[in-house]
């Protein structure tokens, strides 16, 4: 295809790598407050948005936030290692003939895990695109890997209306509503928001059902425009890290003292005994709030927690998944700092809430949800952390909901479309996908702007509509 193939050469030759995305735009933020912003402190400015900066970086409750995803993208990775979920990928990717196949095949498989959880299905996706690219190379098969590569980060654009979607998870947690606006507006609002009414939806279900259908055939149709090529991938059989392999050697030799130790490590027993333990405390204590549709980001990491005990069945299985899951993640564990920095200029310059009252200025009663959605686009791509961004914007979007009389559930999952949109053109999350397939976020993008489009289309439509 002539668009895609120059999209691409362009992009090529000059996206940078997702680091320097993240410096650049932290360059451009400060560039953004000095012309927008007017700061009222009796220092030159720019010093002040530095410190704001340096505040943003190590801001507590995005430091717990930060440590919350992590956790949700190392357990997702780690629960898609173990034995079972490994020999599903391996099964499901085994009879891959062409790139139709396997666009639609990673593609839907990727949307309804992602659904359940943001970091299983983008870990997921990336091992089942690489486990594609893997048997293309053994078998000689010419495929378009990077398209399948753009199949596997479809995810990322439907999380925040799925059960592990941020905005949706904190309103469901009693009294935070409130906590966002003055006691005067919060007489206005609920106590709590459960999921039946934003992500278990009728409305957010349809959504969900028309990119479930739609993503694949827009990838059909790129395949066949593409060029297919054999993938040149290293292949990776043994998944034992070296520290792994040394204490399987020395247990074969070692004596009674390392006995115990080697025998826990290789414990079934232990295992599912603490999966099991996991599973009890997890249903009671937060059965009642899953009865009433809430759910957190504490209650999926440990419900992941949990599985990951019983699925891998031995600790040792356990700390072999740890090792690997750990390395996935370390691009975004170093760029979160950048973009807490950058949340820290956008929020306390008021940037972020210009960026967002200009949008709300514009708003009638039928526009706000469609403002709201278009808003969150854009400041996603300097802020590419839903919970970060509903943090900064919620109480914005709030309080205009409220003097427009505009349901609230509306408008969060307006923000909640808006905040996943954009992720297919900010490489920030893919990095563990790249990592894993071995690809350039400049080979994806080419690919997941047209799922972009495709993605607007259908959110302002239904945003029009609902």
């Amino acid at each position: 295809m002539r668009l895609t193939s120059l999209i691409e050469n362009l992009f090529r030759r000059f996206l940078p790598s997702p680091f320097s995305i993240a410096l650049l735009l932290t360059a451009l933020t400060f560039v953004l407050a000095l012309l927008f912003t007017q700061g009222q402190t009796s220092d030159p400015y720019w010093l002040s948005l530095l410190g704001y900066w340096e505040q943003g970086i190590w801001q507590k409750d995005l430091l717990v936030f930060a440590y919350q995803m992590m956790l949700i993208l190392v357990l997702g990775h780690m629960l898609v290692l173990s034995p079972v979920m490994s020999r599903f990928i391996s099964l499901m990717t085994k009879g891959i003939k062409s790139t139709a196949h396997a666009v639609v095949l990673v593609s839907v498989l990727t949307m309804l895990v992602s659904f359940f959880n943001w970091g299983l299905g983008l870990i997921f996706g990336a091992l089942m695109a690489r486990k594609v690219g893997e048997t293309a190379q053994s078998q000689g098969l010419k495929i378009n890997y990077p398209l399948v590569g753009a199949a596997a980060y479809v995810g990322m654009m439907i999380w925040h209306g799925g059960i592990s979607g941020s905005a949706p998870a904190k309103v469901g947690e009693r009294g935070h509503l409130r906590s966002l606006v003055s006691n005067e507006l919060g007489a206005f609002l609920p106590d709590y928001i459960a999921y039946t009414d934003t992500v278990l939806s009728f409305q957010n279900i349809a959504i969900f059902i028309l990119l479930l259908l739609g993503i694949p055939l827009l990838l059909i149709w790129l395949s066949r425009q593409g060029e297919d090529t054999i993938p040149e991938l290293n292949r990776h059989i043994d998944k034992d890290t070296p520290s792994i392999k040394k204490d399987k050697k020395e247990s074969a030799s070692a004596g009674p003292s390392s006995f115990f130790r080697v025998n826990w490590d290789e414990s079934k027993s232990l295992a599912y005994g603490f999966g099991l333990a996991i599973m009890i405390a997890f249903f009671y204590n937060y059965g009642t709030a899953l009865s009433r549709g809430i759910v957190t980001p504490n209650m999926l990491n440990f419900l992941m927690l949990g599985l990951i005990f019983l699925l891998h069945g031995s600790i040792a299985s356990i700390l072999r998944a740890v090792d690997e899951a750990i390395s996935g993640a370390s691009g975004i564990l170093i760029q979160f700092p950048l973009y807490f920095g950058i949340m820290g200029v956008m929020q306390n310059s008021g940037l972020v809430v210009a960026i967002a009252d200009y949008f709300v200025a514009l708003s009638s009663p039928q526009t706000l949800p469609i403002l709201t959605f278009i808003s969150a686009a854009i400041v996603n791509v300097f802020i590419p952390s839903g919970g970060g961004q509903w943090a900064i914007q919620g109480p914005v979007i709030l309080e205009a909901a409220i003097a427009l009389k505009v349901p609230v559930e509306k408008v969060i999952m307006a923000l909640a479309y808006g905040d996943q949109l954009t992720n297919m053109l900010q490489p920030f999350w893919a990095l563990p996908l790249l990592g894993i397939t071995k690809l350039k976020a400049s080979e994806l993008l080419p690919y997941t702007l047209w799922v972009m489009g495709l993605g607007m289309l259908v959110f302002i439509t239904a945003l029009i509509f609902w």
